[in-house]
């Protein structure tokens, strides 16, 4: 059985967003999928698959923690884009 999570994600920078991670997509385990895509200009879809609950719930973790990661390098490197 599979299990499927799909989380969208509205940002003005998505397109941003979308490249800092989608080079992650090739790094999965055997049992979780991932894919990265854009839903307009301002939509990051990310959606995982996993043969169970756990490999879910860990592959969730790591591509949530790794979209945080990019929002927040950009909320840094904002202000310096600014100037």
């Amino acid at each position: 059985m599979k299990h499927t999570a799909v989380f969208r994600f509205t940002a003005d920078d998505a397109r941003a967003l979308y490249f800092s991670v989608c080079q992650e997509m090739g790094d999965v385990g055997d049992r979780s999928s991932a894919r990265v895509r854009l839903a307009g200009d301002d939509t990051l879809v990310l959606e995982v698959t996993a043969t169970d609950i756990p490999a879910l719930r860990a592959a969730l973790n790591t591509w949530l923690r790794l979209i945080t990661i990019a929002v927040e390098m950009r909320e840094i490197a904002a202000p310096a884009l600014r100037t």
